[in-house]
């Protein structure tokens, strides 16, 4: 049995409420063979995680670790969900701050993503992609251990863990990312990007090509740059 399968048993049951001991008896089992498989000391039959699967109404594949998916879909672009159709998700009561925020990342990060379309570098879109998805991991990690109760199964790596180990996958992205966009061919990272001027940008480029997405762009940047302005101040 893989590594998820203890972790992915164990929050599925933190999360209905339920004491080891009547899980166990749902289960069919004894309240120690549960307690091996939640803690990946034994190992269980195919019959079991079906059984699981049904009980805790979730499918094999997200039990197993196969899929992030409650239902096991494997999620393509035409299954997500454009932001602004996301409904109720997408709207904030109270302080305009955080739509304001949100707006500024999210119109910066279109133009981004649209310069690596222009690009056409895969590596790139895959350095970049990885980049701010470990700084989104990071900020919600921070925000979901806030709360002591919160069940910690959702993730695999440790919470004593998990700051230095995506402060580091940070660094080594941006490094091999920066490597690339000046030509340089780093251990595991994007190929050289040579077409330099598929990135020929300017204050006055950037307005042209993005009238709708630039004014968030160029307040973004400085905003960054007062907030690390203030961190060079005595």
């Amino acid at each position: 049995m893989n590594k998820d399968f203890p972790r992915i048993l164990t929050l599925l049951r933190k999360e209905k409420g339920i004491s080891q001991k009547n899980a166990a008896e749902e289960l069919g089992i004894s309240q120690a063979l549960l307690s091996h498989y939640e803690k990946g000391i034994r190992e269980c039959g195919l019959e079991f995680v079906v059984r699981a699967a049904g009980y805790y109404n979730v499918s094999c594949d997200y039990l197993l670790g196969r899929s992030p998916d409650r239902n096991g879909t494997m999620l393509s672009v035409e299954d997500l969900p454009e932001p602004d159709a996301a409904g109720k998700e997408n709207v904030f009561k109270g302080s305009l701050l955080p739509t304001l925020n949100k707006k500024l990342i999210e119109n910066s990060i279109n133009i981004i993503y649209d310069l690596l379309q222009h690009a056409g570098s895969r590596d790139l879109t895959v350095e970049v992609s990885n980049y701010l998805s470990f700084a989104v991991y990071k900020v919600f990690r921070s925000l979901y251990h806030a709360n002591e109760k919160n069940p910690s199964g959702l993730f695999s790596v440790p919470k004593e863990q998990y700051g230095a180990l995506s402060s580091a996958s940070m660094v080594l992205t941006e490094m091999r990312l920066r490597g690339a966009l000046l030509g340089k061919e780093l251990p595991g990272g994007a190929a050289p990007f040579k077409d330099k001027e598929k990135l020929a940008l300017s204050p006055e480029k950037i307005a042209q090509d993005y009238p709708l997405f630039a004014t968030s762009l160029t307040n973004l940047v400085k905003n960054a740059e007062s907030t690390m302005e203030k961190h060079l101040r005595p």
